[in-house]
């Protein structure tokens, strides 16, 4: 199936402001920014993050150049949507997601990780992943599309951080349509591209990843959630079930089909 396919075809959940599902849409309206809605319609996300502890790498794609919303940026391993009317349930209730097992955004990520990546379900069970927090995000894709892009993203969006002993465990074979590349990099590598003008990176990986994951020490003192992957994973320190936190895009993300302006006014 095509890109177009997919946008047409999957039924994304639609959201109040409080992350509770209200509706269903298709993926291709709810990425619509239009008079109509400013910002798309609100949606669940999951971003996926996994590492190899025997290096504490972390694997980022690049996503395709024939993806519809972002293409060719760089973001975190996986990175999409729970889905209406799948053969294991993707629609998490609220009790799911305050006991922290979010089972259908996890079964989701395992269905999107075979699909995008090529990874075989099985060889990161439902059970290794962790969930952490939620943020709900949007940006326009003004890069792309220009600064009255009709694309965007509006979404509540699901922390999972998985971890494997040894990169060599797992299969990794890229569908072309979904990824153009992949790379494993250390902390001090991402700061190399996050410097590199010439990179695009996705505007939740560096939300994600200035907040929480290499700089949430300044806020929490507990250190970033790279920075102790064992504690990251065995502990519940730093899982957060109750907030939403709430983030405007970086300037050059404003606008879009609607002239959409800050939301939030600050990250809360």
């Amino acid at each position: 199936m095509s890109q177009s396919d997919f946008m047409e075809r999957d039924t994304v959940l639609v959201l109040s402001d409080n992350d509770e599902v209200i509706g269903s849409a298709s993926k291709k309206e709810s990425h619509q920014f239009t008079p109509k809605n400013p910002r798309g319609i609100l949606h669940r996300a999951f971003s996926v993050f996994l590492y190899d502890l025997s290096t504490q790498e972390l694997l980022l794609q690049q996503r395709a150049s024939t993806k519809i919303t972002f293409p060719n940026v760089w973001t975190n391993t996986c990175c999409s949507h729970p889905l209406h009317g799948m053969d294991v349930n993707e629609v998490d209730a609220p009790e799911d997601v305050m006991d922290g097992t979010v089972k259908g955004v996890k079964a989701a990520a395992v269905r999107k990780l075979e699909h995008e990546l090529g990874i075989p379900v099985g060889q990161l069970p439902m059970d290794s992943f962790k969930f952490l927090t939620r943020l709900h995000y949007w940006a326009a894709d003004t890069v792309t599309h220009g600064e009255k892009s009709p694309w965007g993203e509006n979404e509540v969006d699901y922390v999972l951080f998985v971890t494997v002993l040894n990169k060599d465990k797992i299969t990794i074979e890229p569908h072309v349509d979904e990824v153009d590349d992949v790379c494993w990099v250390t902390k001090a590598k991402l700061f190399e591209m996050f410097a590199d003008k010439d990179l695009l990176f996705s505007p939740w990986f560096r939300i994600i990843a200035n907040r929480w994951m290499i700089s949430s020490g300044e806020e929490t003192g507990k250190g970033g959630w790279w920075d102790d992957l064992d504690r990251t994973m065995n502990t519940n320190e730093f899982c957060d079930y109750e907030s939403i936190h709430r983030f405007d895009p970086q300037e050059e993300h404003l606008g879009g089909g609607g002239n959409a302006g800050p939301l939030f006014g600050v990250g809360k």
